[in-house]
């Protein structure tokens, strides 16, 4: 499979890689900066909250980062209310950094999972408004439904609690919102490892999204390029279609007619 060619498309817009990356966490925006080229990724998210985005007489995020190559993708992280996210949302879009939002309404401040029932509500406010809106969700099936059917172009689930690196925690769940909802998948939150990242795309993700996991890393840039091979090797398998699971042996060479 051409890899390069390989492209992902939500709401008519073409990205070239399946892997985004996160800002938070690095110690400052050069290192931000290497680790993102050495991930190759083109969507790059951004906390509206906590990073300066739209004050452009400050030391800048956006500074550092090449329009042309990047699309700055704001997120409303740290916002616990429906009007809290709707206002970021709102705020990115009047300073001109896109359209486009990852939706984050938090259910409490200890496990970060999703206020669904507000995510739900702020989606609806922010897709009226013309808002391209990529829910963060918890992996529940029927809320990744609700979710398309008001109009979301794109779902992406947590693989675990943000932050906590554990990986994969249901696969069942992801693989039924995969099968039943028919918009691109991108796995966020949780992913520790290069391993990690494989594995969602084997199950058939669209991308993955991740920060900790490579701002954390003793070496964040050796991590971000391990992410980028980890994405695109899962990716080459699920497209190759592994091999079905048996419970007992099959020799891998013929032996009709050695006799």
């Amino acid at each position: 499979m051409d890899t390069i060619n390989d492209r992902l498309v939500i709401a008519g817009r073409e990205f070239k890689s399946r892997l985004w990356v996160g800002t938070g966490k690095y110690k400052d925006f050069v290192e931000t900066k290497k680790a993102i080229d050495a991930s190759g990724a083109d969507v790059v998210t951004v906390a509206v909250r906590r990073v300066n985005i739209t004050d452009r007489s400050k030391e800048n995020l956006l500074d550092y980062l090449d329009p042309k190559k990047y699309v700055i993708l704001p997120n409303t992280a740290g916002c616990y209310t429906v009007e809290d996210a709707v206002r970021y949302a709102r705020l990115a879009r009047a300073a001109g950094v896109s359209d486009l939002v990852k939706l984050e309404v938090l259910g409490d401040e200890k496990t970060l999972f999703p206020d669904t029932v507000g995510l739900l509500e702020a989606a609806k406010i922010l897709i009226k408004e013309g808002f391209i809106v990529l829910p963060y969700t918890n992996d529940d099936p029927i809320v990744a439904k609700k979710l398309v059917d008001i109009g979301c172009p794109a779902v992406m689930p947590l693989a675990a609690p943000i932050g906590s690196g554990l990986g994969i925690r249901n696969p069942y769940n992801l693989k039924i919102i995969m099968e039943t909802v028919k918009v691109p998948i991108i796995v966020d939150a949780g992913v520790g490892t290069a391993s990690d990242a494989a594995l969602a795309m084997e199950y058939g993700a669209d991308a993955v999204l991740m920060n900790t996991a490579i701002a954390g890393a003793q070496d964040p840039i050796a991590m971000a390029e391990a992410m980028k091979y980890g994405v695109w090797a899962g990716r080459l398998a699920y497209k190759a279609g592994r091999i079905p699971r048996k419970l007992y042996a099959t020799a891998s060479s013929p032996i009709e007619g050695m006799l």
